[in-house]
């Protein structure tokens, strides 16, 4: 009794098929939600305005108190004011 090398061949183009499937489901659904990312953070960006309470990606909050072309400076605490990208901001805080 030896193995039957014809149900192994077709076994494991099926699992290839099935496996190339489920990552195209996966692609699409992970390009979608990146396409979403994109956008929200396009609006945060294009928002900003002096007084608004943001939170950028290293988890600090912040108080904007001036914008230029590609930096923001930040209030962090009383008197103390940082200048960062504005594309470091990751979203506004609700006041």
């Amino acid at each position: 009794m030896g193995i039957n090398w014809e149900v192994v061949a077709w076994t494991c183009i099926t699992l290839a098929v099935i496996m190339g499937i489920f990552g195209l489901i996966l692609s699409f659904i992970s390009a979608k939600n990146m396409r979403k990312r994109r956008e929200a953070l396009g609006e945060v960006h294009t928002e900003l305005k002096i007084g608004s309470k943001i939170m950028f990606a290293g988890g600090i909050y912040g108080k904007v108190v001036g914008i230029e072309d590609e930096t923001v400076n930040v209030e962090v605490a009383k008197g103390t004011v940082i200048q960062i990208s504005r594309y470091a901001v990751q979203a506004l805080a609700d006041s």
